[in-house]
């Protein structure tokens, strides 16, 4: 008897009698060594006998096992799989400067700052900007270097290093990273590099095997499994992005790693868990590699990636909005707002109205409708199909565009170059505006060049460049145009305001 024959034996899977039902799976090719295993004792076999003639036996359908081959798997695409280390600076926070949390809003913080070991960066108030480092996963894309890793990986890092199975590293550059997605993309100078296969998430099914290969902890080259425990979820504050769930073991350091399918194809980007621990906690959640590829795309073509805005604020419906809108059950998008000037203002959409597909692609939870329009391209028309009055409508909408607010480049790259300032700066809101009691200025998203080496901070307000006050990006590149050596930035940081001068070279 075979050994996996006699398990099944022995735990009531299989049963051979006279005229009882016998399950016997495809994969068992020697029938008669089965059959001749099988026997049980006669006074087993008549008791089986007679149930069988009262109760009818039921045929149920046995799938042939789909075992994946982790061991090729990792063999063959482990060499692709990168760690990634990160350097930079960031604003410490009240724990990393050894201070009870909330510290820096106290009272008296407030009035001993500026003292010192209570002072930040260049002498001034508030926490210090202090050194970290992060570690994450990526993958090789193309053999010549392109890398996919996650935007939060890579965020605020000044210098990044990908490390290859082979123990090699390189310095990468940060093409381009998509906070609504979680997408980085970098490059690295190296040719004839290892890469993943490419897989169709949409394959996907709930059940399915995945394996996740990544550095969770520093661990490199690690190897966990799965199954896909559902697909399409939508996370606060991530509503673009249709999330595979998993319960393949991630944890810090496996983000930015892959995750494949049964047959070694990527499928997706692991980026997030659900924990209380901090810790693997049974829940992971990976990002679709279709999504991946397309936010790509536009990264290496125009350095960002650009998604579509509707202009409206949605809610899950539920059986009981249903029955007062008169729809026969929940489904489909509820629109509590429509934001003024939008693209579904233009539209006609109105509050109370549920969208209940988009270009037919039918909308069951309201998280599917973010993630259509948000992968969709601005000025991109849709065909929206509307429940309003207890009636369909047609409606058709020119979508907007949903960049960061205001985010803008104050030079091409910030590298350290004649003419460049290294700034990366948006719009102050009507709220930041009131905080800091200002009524212009540009608030420093990113720094690099020699606005850094000058002590340029992100969270700094930006308020004149050569003393023209700063109503728009337009302000500081009319002064950049003439390529000076020096500028001299007012910024307000922490209340006070302070001119710093920057030289170009």
């Amino acid at each position: 008897m075979k050994p996996l024959t006699a398990a099944l034996v022995a735990g009531g899977v299989l049963v051979s009698t006279a005229g009882a039902f016998s399950l016997r799976p495809a994969w068992f090719k020697n029938d008669d060594k089965v059959a001749a295993a099988s026997t049980v004792a006669p006074a087993a076999a008549n008791t089986s006998a007679a149930a069988a003639a009262t109760v009818p036996a039921v045929p149920v359908p046995m799938l042939a096992p789909s075992v994946p081959n982790y061991r090729a798997i990792v063999k063959q695409a482990g060499p692709a799989v990168v760690g990634v280390t990160v350097e930079g600076m960031h604003k410490a926070t009240a724990e990393e400067s050894g201070l009870p949390p909330g510290a820096e809003n106290d009272p008296f913080f407030q009035f001993f700052r500026g003292l010192p070991g209570f002072q930040g960066r260049g002498g001034r108030g508030g926490l210090p900007s202090v050194p970290f480092k992060g570690q994450g996963s990526g993958f090789i894309i193309s053999s010549d270097g392109l890398i996919l890793t996650n935007a939060h990986v890579v965020r605020e890092a000044k210098n990044v290093t990908v490390k290859l199975s082979d123990r090699r590293e390189f310095s990468a550059k940060v093409l381009g990273s998509d906070t609504t997605t979680d997408i980085a993309v970098l490059r690295i100078d190296a040719k004839d590099l290892p890469t993943v296969r490419l897989g169709d998430p949409q394959a996907l099914e709930v059940g399915d095997p995945v394996l996740a290969i990544g550095s969770p902890f520093g661990f490199e080259q690690t190897a966990t499994q799965g199954i896909v425990s559902a697909k399409g979820r939508s996370l606060p504050g991530d509503a673009v992005v249709p999330f595979i769930q998993t319960d393949a073991a991630v944890n810090p350091g496996n983000s930015g790693g892959p995750l494949f399918d049964g047959n070694g194809s990527v499928v997706g980007i692991n980026a997030q868990i659900y924990s209380q621990s901090g810790g693997y906690m049974g829940l992971s959640f990976a990002i679709p590699i279709n999504v991946a590829l397309k936010v790509k795309d536009q990264i290496v073509a125009h350095g960002k990636a650009q998604h579509a805005r509707l202009g409206v604020t949605v809610q899950e419906l539920n059986q009981a909005l249903s029955e007062s809108f008169g729809l026969p059950r929940p489904g489909g998008a509820l629109v509590s707002n429509v934001a003024p000037s939008s693209a579904a203002a233009a539209a006609g959409l109105k509050s109370g109205d549920v969208i209940a597909s988009v270009n037919g692609q039918a909308i069951d939870h309201s998280g599917e409708l973010s993630s259509i329009i948000g992968m969709s391209a601005p000025g991109e028309h849709v065909k929206l199909k509307v429940w309003r009055d207890r009636s369909w409508h047609e409606l058709e909408a020119k979508l907007g565009s949903a960049e960061e607010p205001g985010k803008q480049i104050a030079d091409k790259d910030g590298a350290a170059e004649p003419g460049s300032l290294g700034l990366a700066l948006r719009q102050l809101t009507p709220q930041e505006r009131r905080q800091v009691h200002v009524d212009q200025g540009m608030v420093v998203e990113d720094v690099g060049g020699p606005a850094a080496r000058a002590g340029i901070e992100p969270g700094d307000v930006l308020l004149a460049i050569n003393g023209k006050p700063v109503q728009s990006i337009d302000t500081v590149k009319s002064v950049l145009q003439s390529k000076p050596k020096s500028v001299a930035l007012l910024v307000q940081r922490d209340g006070d305001k302070i001119f710093v001068p920057v030289n170009l070279g």
